[in-house]
């Protein structure tokens, strides 16, 4: 169903010239999917539900955030209204229908359907509204496939530590089962969590996303180990409780830019730039030993010793630990939207902040202002060879895994004219399609995102 032949009426082809990204058309020709490709597209409850506090949900840390004087949000907007998909699910639905997608990929609100956080206390109109949802696409033979994670922690549980408290892990399992529960008997694709860097790093380092907290080279980590091992408990729930009698799959969505080196001479520092983010979780969960990445591991022990602290500022993960999350997902759930070019020389030194994971890394990320976006202070620049690049190294790192590509998309301004927007979908999927040709074993393909929506920190910019 849908998109299963991609006519390419100018293959776009990506070429590097002193640091320009050049677009030359060179071939005329209709390039095909194979069969069983998936396509989709994909939201996320905070970022399009509104219906902040009615039927009885509870508030979500962006609830909180949202409201307070001053604002964290850029335009000062929230996400109290949104797209009002509570009230409006079937026109979603209608709008999902009329495109032809193979699956629609969205998240649960965890405060809509356990309003205290806690499982004791389940709210019947929230779990309403998602079984409402998931009928009227299956309906249509629209595939759900069901984020149970998607940023809106129980302000609650923010207010004890959130995903800095190991408890954590006790409520996002306990959140888990109370999903599968309700929802397995239909749902047979679980994402676990989306995007754990932006969790941790932007919202426990970086002060760019709820719960906006500052602990630099410390919260981060505390809150990746939690969040894996999180992410571990509810595959193997679902695993051991209800994959045998619902026939489904669990895994976890991780972000990841491409990070080329600048030069020849900075190929280390790029190598880097990728164990600090893809592989900060990929590591832990895909390779053949487990554990912390040995290179990220050794840099913030190091760092740490350097800094004069007792231990390392990295979380250690026990022997059963390791075990416990190696493994932990059936698909490789990957969100990409754009590359950069790494370097590190002097200019580095005291740049970041002391002690922080910046610091702790010691590269600079660079993107040449000849690279197209959508907007002119958009991070999104348009670098399709970096998603190739990407998927390949992915397919080498990780004995070639089927990866799920579960989101990707560039922003663009107001009005009708979406070229760059269909130039950038054009070039990132005939990149896709070169990845496939070269052996990588992707299996879906999802368009960020079906609608304007709350895009978080930057309100309705």
């Amino acid at each position: 169903m849908g998109w299963q032949a991609y006519f390419i009426s100018t293959f776009i082809c990506a070429s590097l010239s002193e640091g320009v990204l050049k677009v030359n058309s060179h071939r005329n020709t209709v390039r095909r999917f194979p069969d069983g490709f998936l396509f989709g597209t994909a939201t996320s409850a905070y970022q399009i539900e509104g219906a902040w506090n009615v039927d009885g949900k509870g508030l979500s840390m962006w609830d909180y955030q949202v409201h307070l004087n001053p604002s964290p949000i850029m335009d000062g907007s929230t996400g109290d209204d949104t797209a009002k998909s509570y009230y409006l699910y079937e026109r979603d639905v209608e709008m999902l229908r009329y495109m032809g997608v193979d699956f629609y990929r969205f998240s649960l609100s965890w405060p809509r359907i356990l309003p205290t956080g806690f499982s004791n206390q389940i709210n019947r109109a929230g779990v309403e509204y998602y079984n409402k949802l998931i009928d009227e696409l299956l309906k249509h033979n629209i595939e759900p496939v069901v984020t149970i994670y998607h940023w809106d922690l129980p302000q609650r549980f923010q207010e004890l530590g959130g995903w800095a408290n190991p408890s954590s892990v006790d409520w996002f399992g306990d959140f888990s089962r109370v999903a599968y529960s309700f929802f397995g008997d239909r749902v047979k694709y679980w994402v676990t969590i989306n995007e754990p860097t932006q969790i941790c790093y932007y919202g426990y380092e970086h002060l760019a996303m709820a719960p906006y907290l500052n602990f630099k080279g410390v919260g981060d980590y505390m809150c990746s180990k939690n969040i894996l091992l999180a992410h571990a408990r509810a595959y193997h729930i679902y695993d051991d409780e209800f994959k045998k009698s619902q026939g489904g799959a669990a895994f976890i969505s991780l972000s990841a830019s491409w990070f080329e080196p600048l030069s020849e001479e900075h190929k280390d520092a790029a190598a880097e730039a990728r164990f600090f983010d893809l592989d900060h979780y990929a590591y832990p969960i895909f390779s053949k030993t487990g554990g912390w990445h040995p290179i990220f591991k050794e840099k913030i022990d190091k760092k740490s010793e350097e800094q004069g602290f007792l231990r390392s500022r990295l979380p250690e993960l026990s022997d059963e630990e390791i075990k416990y999350v190696q493994g932990t997902s059936d698909y490789f759930g990957l969100n990409h939207y754009t590359t950069g070019y790494v370097y590190r020389n002097s200019s580095v030194d005291g740049v970041f902040e002391v002690p922080s994971r910046d610091d702790d890394l010691g590269v600079i990320i660079y993107q040449p202002t000849a690279w197209l976006s959508g907007t002119p202070t958009s991070y999104v620049k348009m670098v399709p060879w970096g998603f190739y690049n990407l998927l390949t190294y992915i397919k080498e790192q990780y004995d070639n895994p089927p990866v799920y590509i579960t989101e990707n998309g560039c922003s663009t301004g107001t009005g009708w004219n979406d070229e760059f927007r269909v130039t950038y979908y054009r070039s990132y999927l005939s990149a896709l399609l070169d990845a496939l040709e070269d052996g990588c074993d992707v299996r879906a393909y999802t368009a960020w995102s079906l609608m304007d929506n709350f895009e978080w920190t930057s309100g309705f910019t």
